[in-house]
């Protein structure tokens, strides 16, 4: 099985400090190819990988602000989809702009839908709903009008998570600085409680800090630590009393909820989104309709077990679980897709197979063209039901386009080849004593059969 995986390149794979697509698709990777499995990372030149890296972007576009991210993005997703013949599979992990290119390969494309960005997106995943595969990362953040083969929840590397068994004495905010996130909810609950607040991460709007963070920082009740890599993570996590998670948007997954628990760290969610489906409500944390409700189970923390906060995720939310799926995904997609008589052109489909006569309905990827062949014993009709073909006989060049049709007299020399940009699609009947896919002669081929 050979894998080609689409990383964004937003950040480095995985990521220096934020970047929870990266940091997924990393795990992913590195799990696979640890199960024999041959994977190419298509990701930032400087990302780092066990497996074969592929990088068109020198840097992470938020790292580098030299870095024209649309620019970037449309060379990186075309390095992987020109190469996609050396595949059995694409993961993508990059959104919903590798869907435009699905149709130039035959190769089959899954994507993980790391969430909705925003509803207007949602017409391209509806266009080619049916013609690839959507993995959701959360049963809450299914789209009715969208089909998925599965749902996965992300997984952890436990062995980064140290489980800390007693209760630590501050109340965490981890993530990004924004109104979807509810860091200013996080400093109302510390004030309310009158606990000290850690708040961790990114700022992702200036503004929304400027008012409603920074005025209320202080070095000692509520402090502002900068966005924590994996070097300060685990520490960070596992010693704090709780972690706060006031969102105001349905969330599709936390990673972060995940990562505290794994530290033995209950958590105090508001009921949104993916929370019920990682947060279990009086087990590993509480579940909360409002930001009183979160402030009164504060108090609530130490009926929590801490062991069973990591045991839950043990079970749950380990990167060897989430491997263990996609390979199941990738094995059912595979199977579902595999095409007894692809080629590296293309492929066909035979519809008629008699003494007399043979039929096939072929398909020719955009750039892509036959061998310049022969046959002895069999003479050919082709007709282009959809496309713009150049076909060559006997050194000759002609030009058809749907609806038109050419005759291959047998012993003529021949090739066919797509110059348009969609697929081409013709009907081939054959004529003759035989029809032998061994009744061909090459003197020229692009994939080297010649």
């Amino acid at each position: 099985m050979k894998i080609a995986m689409l990383s964004p390149i937003a950040w480095r794979t995985p990521p220096r400090h934020y970047g929870p697509w990266e940091s997924v698709v990393s795990l992913l990777t590195e799990g696979l190819v640890a199960r024999g499995i041959d994977v190419t990372l298509f990701a930032t030149a400087d990302s780092c990988t066990s497996g074969r890296l592929v990088g068109v972007c020198p840097r992470g576009y938020e790292e580098d602000g030299s870095i024209p991210p649309k620019v970037w993005e449309c060379l990186h997703i075309a390095e992987v989809f020109e190469r996609a013949e050396e595949f059995d599979l694409i993961h993508n992990h990059f959104d919903f702009l590798p869907l435009t290119y699905s149709g130039l390969t035959a190769v089959p494309l899954v994507t993980t839908i790391h969430g909705f960005s925003s509803p207007n997106i949602l017409p391209v995943y509806k266009k080619y709903n049916g013609k690839t595969f959507y993995v959701a990362i959360s049963d809450a953040d299914k789209n009715p009008e969208i089909d998925y083969v599965a749902t996965i929840h992300h997984g952890i590397d436990l062995r980064r998570f140290t489980f800390q068994p007693d209760h630590g004495e501050y109340l965490l905010f981890f993530g990004r600085i924004h109104h979807d996130k509810g860091a200013k909810e996080a400093i109302e609950i510390a004030q309310s409680t009158g606990r000290k607040l850690v708040l961790a991460g990114i700022i992702q709007d200036r503004t929304y800090f400027e008012n409603f963070v920074l005025p209320h920082l202080d070095s000692d009740r509520i402090m502002y630590v900068g966005s924590v890599g994996p070097d300060r993570r685990d520490d960070l996590l596992g010693r704090a009393y709780a972690l706060l998670h006031p969102i105001n948007f349905d969330e599709p997954f936390g990673l972060s909820v995940v990562e505290a628990m794994a530290c033995g760290t209950p958590v105090i969610a508001i009921d949104r989104g993916s929370m019920p489906e990682i947060v279990v409500n009086g087990v590993t944390g509480f579940l909360t309709e409002s930001v009183d409700e979160m402030a009164e189970a504060v108090s609530k923390v130490r009926q929590i077990d801490r062991a069973e906060c990591r045991t839950r995720v043990e079970m749950r939310f380990s990167a060897a679980r989430m491997v263990e799926d996609y390979m199941g995904v990738y094995e059912t997609i595979i199977r579902k897709t595999a095409r007894e008589n692809s080629r590296p052109w293309g492929f066909f489909e035979v519809l008629s197979d008699r003494f007399d006569h043979k039929v096939k309905r072929i398909t020719v990827r955009p750039g892509h063209r036959l061998s310049y062949q022969r046959h002895s014993h069999r003479s050919e009709h082709w007709y282009v039901v959809k496309g713009r073909a150049v076909v060559t006989r006997n050194g000759k060049e002609i030009e058809i386009v749907a609806d038109q049709a050419v005759d291959i007299p047998a012993a003529t020399w021949h090739r066919i080849a797509n110059t348009g940009s969609e697929e081409l699609i013709f009907i081939e009947v054959q004529k003759g004593d035989y029809f032998g896919e061994d009744d061909i002669e090459r003197s020229a081929d692009d994939y080297g059969r010649a």
